[in-house]
């Protein structure tokens, strides 16, 4: 059972492919599932060491090896970490589904999101306002823009919440390999 983020980082390039806090329809294994640290809460409130473990892993790993370790999202929507040779030779071909494909509220927050990277909130608040939608619809479109490989959270430690880039601006040698 993992407690450490060294033995989380390991557990992601053996499994080459794992969700984060899992779920019962993925066939992929979980961290969640896999780590053996307390799932009570502390006296004094906050969340338990186990949740506190998984969620600093999910973001972590991927920001300190970023050339090893790809976060995303898969069909279905759960959040993944992925061995990045893995995610390179195999899930990127697999997975990915040209802009011009999705429907045309993801469309236009792909354009928000390739003129201006944002953090969700900021994003979510300019697609609401512009493009009448709700926040439902909103993160639905993120959501697919994620599964369908379009854009990708940013890996930099300076961004605390969820930044967004396109897929393009920070994988870009993947892309072309692809095209």
């Amino acid at each position: 059972m993992l407690k450490t983020f060294d033995e989380a980082y390991h557990f992601v390039l053996e499994q080459k492919i794992c969700t984060v806090f899992g779920s019962k329809d993925s066939p992929y294994p979980s961290l969640w599932d896999n780590t053996g640290l307390s799932e009570k809460k502390p006296k004094a409130g906050g969340w338990s060491p186990k949740v506190v473990a998984v969620w600093d892993w999910k973001t972590r790993i991927p920001q300190t090896y970023p050339d090893e370790v790809f976060y995303g999202k898969v069909a279905g929507g759960d959040a993944v970490l992925m061995e990045m040779q893995h995610f390179r030779k195999v899930h990127y071909s697999e997975a990915f589904q040209p802009i011009i494909e999705l429907d045309p509220l993801a469309q236009e927050v792909y354009k928000l999101i390739r003129l201006e990277p944002a953090y969700t909130g900021r994003l979510r608040k300019r697609a609401i306002a512009g493009l009448a939608c709700s926040k439902s619809q909103f993160d639905t479109a993120l959501k697919k823009l994620q599964v369908s490989l379009n854009i990708v959270r940013s890996n930099d430690p300076k961004h605390k919440n969820d930044f967004w880039l396109t897929m393009r601006e920070v994988h870009l040698d993947i892309v072309q390999d692809h095209e």
